[in-house]
């Protein structure tokens, strides 16, 4: 019997028997051609709705069976999926019972070393997608199974009663494919980008990206040193640079939004759609992280929720083994190679993925409960160029400090007004780093992340477009939290302006070939957000010293002629625009958000721009000494929560129209 899932994906029938088995039995290994497996009876099961049910009929009530089968029908997923997401019985309990009513073994994997599978590294990794693994046990061949759909498999045993077949869950194939094929785990998160695109991730380009740091020191001493009329030529230049990346973020920010489906797709249209979230050090946000997830209103059946953690960080495993995490969640160990990067750890989880779509979140990521909903029902209203959505990005502790308050203002601007902007003229979007929703097949054909730049958001937004496909925006919003003490704020800025860096220098690698593949503005685009992020906070030391001192002295800062008059004017004008529009963007994105209250906090922009500057001259030294050096930002450490407070007034608003209506009764 087949049926399809949320993808419109057939997950049993026929054609697809033949293909699983040819996946895991090349020539060398299955002794018996495929044609001479013939179909049998010996193992078919009872006529029935629902299969995969018929092996814990004995063992649950008959209300619940019958609850389990309207679920599986309402949502159109294997009954299985219901049975385990609800609670009643784990994976494996499932799954050793459904392995005993067909006469087959149950394997655990215990004691079976990497020389029990035949596959090569590169085909073990493909066993988790289909979820067959062949092994060689007791000198014969077996496959193993962990059936993502059991009514596939009791069709796949039906078809070939003579093939030798063992049965294991999901986490306990993924947990030997992770184990014994760690070495080519680590190799495909590390260097699968590498070995197919080297043009286009950062681990080729050490020794460049000093070349790059070590010009711009240069240019600013030669600014120094050099002659009136080059110093007057350079300074214009950066000047007329830095106006037109802040005209770009003025023009985007009044555009307006792409238009977002409102129609609520059906549960049983919905795919199957993995979460990934890298952790490391985060003991003190994973309650939070859980909790915000199982509030997501997403059939629990039709997520595959991956949380990768780093092996040697032991407070957030005790924290994950306090929670008693049960399905759909699954823990991924990072592989412990080198680069020590959230992109590695995102690679490797990607390898064991499910879903037809991906999204990834932040440990202290608090995302709106339909968002995967109006994520996919965006992807649906787009064609297949479509390759990611973006959700907004909120701050929850604006109340924290100043720091925290134009970080709430920073955010609005940018996710609530010039990235829509942006994607309504279907330009290159710089992704935020969390929040991103893909389609899964796109992300492995573009490369996934490149674990060796520190801001792989930015730049694989930026490598979508070069192949061609494109990113857009959801009015979902997702709430975070930010550093509202100094050397936090710093450490994290210094680590986006590093990724910058590496992201500008890795695709002007071959700026012929990123002018061709973007298209004139695309190119000037990328140019201006993602090298004017930088060359803006650089450069505004030059601009405000320059007109500090014409200001102080009372003379330009070369002489009294005309052209240095003109630049002291223009140094003037590029700080003044600066201020105007950063503050002018903090206040609409505060308004739209009901924030007006916290803007405030915009008369520190000044101050913000300056130690925007200290970060980006701090990643200029990171970038010669350490380029994939990680400072993390510590999470769980907010004393004030924008969303908790928001929530607690619905529930006083809904508290107090239930209650009116009893007084007036009584009254």
């Amino acid at each position: 019997m087949a049926y399809r899932n949320g993808d419109g994906a057939v997950l049993g029938g026929t054609d697809s028997t033949e293909r699983l088995i040819a996946y895991a039995a090349p020539p060398h290994f299955l002794p018996i051609s495929i044609p001479a497996i013939r179909p049998g009876l010996d193992r078919r099961w009872p006529q029935s709705a629902f299969p995969e049910l018929e092996c814990v009929r004995d063992r649950l009530p008959p209300h619940v069976i019958a609850a389990l089968e309207h679920r599986a029908v309402e949502i159109g997923i294997g009954a299985e999926r219901v049975l385990i997401a609800s609670g009643f019985m784990d994976e494996d309990h499932y799954v050793y019972a459904l392995a005993r009513s067909l006469g087959l073994e149950y394997e655990t994997f215990d004691g079976r070393d990497r020389a029990c599978c035949p596959l090569t590294d590169q085909r073990l990794l493909l066993a988790a997608e289909v979820g067959l693994l062949p092994l060689m046990i007791d000198g014969q061949e077996a496959f193993v199974l962990a059936p993502h759909s059991a009514r596939q498999f009791i069709d796949l045993v039906g078809r070939y009663p003579r093939a030798r077949f063992r049965l294991t869950s999901l986490a306990r194939l993924n947990l030997f494919i992770a184990d014994k094929g760690r070495a080519a785990v680590a190799n495909e998160a590390t260097s699968a980008l590498r070995s197919r695109w080297p043009r286009v991730c950062a681990g080729h380009s050490d020794q460049r990206f000093r070349a790059v740091a070590a010009a711009l020191l240069a240019l600013l001493v030669g600014a120094l040193v050099a002659s009136p009329a080059i110093l007057v030529a350079v300074q214009a230049m950066l000047a007329v640079s830095f106006l037109a990346a802040l005209g770009l973020r003025l023009f985007g920010s009044y555009l307006a939004p792409p238009l977002s489906p409102t129609q609520r797709i059906s549960d049983r249209e919905l795919p199957v759609y993995t979460v990934i979230v890298a952790l490391y050090r985060e003991r003190k946000a994973v309650a939070g992280l859980i909790a915000s997830l199982r509030e997501l209103d997403y059939p629990p059946e039709k997520l595959d929720v991956k949380l990768v953690i780093e092996a040697d960080d032991l407070d957030t495993w005790q924290a994950l083994a306090d929670l008693k995490l049960s399905a759909p969640v699954e823990i991924i160990i990072a592989p412990q190679e080198l680069p020590r990067t959230k992109p590695k750890a995102l690679n490797a989880a990607l390898l064991f993925a499910r879903g037809a779509f991906t999204v990834v979140f932040d440990a202290e990521d608090r995302p709106e409960r339909d968002q995967l909903r109006r994520a996919f029902a965006m992807f649906q209203a787009n064609g297949p160029e479509l390759a990611c959505v973006q959700a907004a990005l909120t701050i929850d502790n604006t109340k924290d400090s100043w720091l925290a308050r134009l970080f709430t203002a920073e955010y609005a601007a940018q996710f609530d007004l010039f990235l829509p902007g942006l994607a309504s003229l279907r330009l290159p979007l710089p992704l935020g780093g969390s929040s991103n929703h893909f389609r899964t097949a796109v992300l492995h054909k573009v490369g996934a992340w490149d674990p060796y730049n520190v801001t792989e958001d930015a730049d694989l937004g930026m490598r979508l477009a070069r192949f061609g496909y494109r990113a857009t925006v959801i009015g979902s919003t997702t709430y975070e939290e930010a550093p509202a003490r100094m050397g936090p704020w710093l450490r994290q800025r210094t680590r986006w302006m590093k990724g910058w860096m590496q992201t500008w220098t890795v695709h002007m690698r071959t700026p012929r070939d990123l002018f061709k593949e973007l298209g004139p503005t695309g190119f000037m685009t990328f140019q201006l957000m993602v090298g004017g992020n930088v060359l803006a906070a650089l450069i505004h030391p030059v601009l405000l010293g320059s007109f500090a001192y014409a200001a102080v002295t009372g003379y330009p800062i070369l002489s009294a002629d005309e052209p240095s008059i003109a630049l002291t004017s223009l140094f003037a004008t590029s700080l003044l625009a600066g201020y105007v529009i950063s503050i002018s963007l903090g206040l609409r994105g505060l308004a739209r958000r009901g924030l007006l209250p916290h803007a405030w906090a915009l008369a520190f922009v000044p101050v913000h721009w300056v130690l925007l500057s200290l970060a980006a001259w701090r990643a200029i030294y990171q970038l010669i000494r350490d380029p994939q050096g990680w400072e993390k930002t510590e999470h769980g450490l907010a004393k004030n929560s924008r969303r908790v407070q928001m929530r607690n007034s619905s529930k006083r608003d809904v508290a107090v129209e239930e209650r009116e209506p009893k007084l007036r009764s009584a009254a």
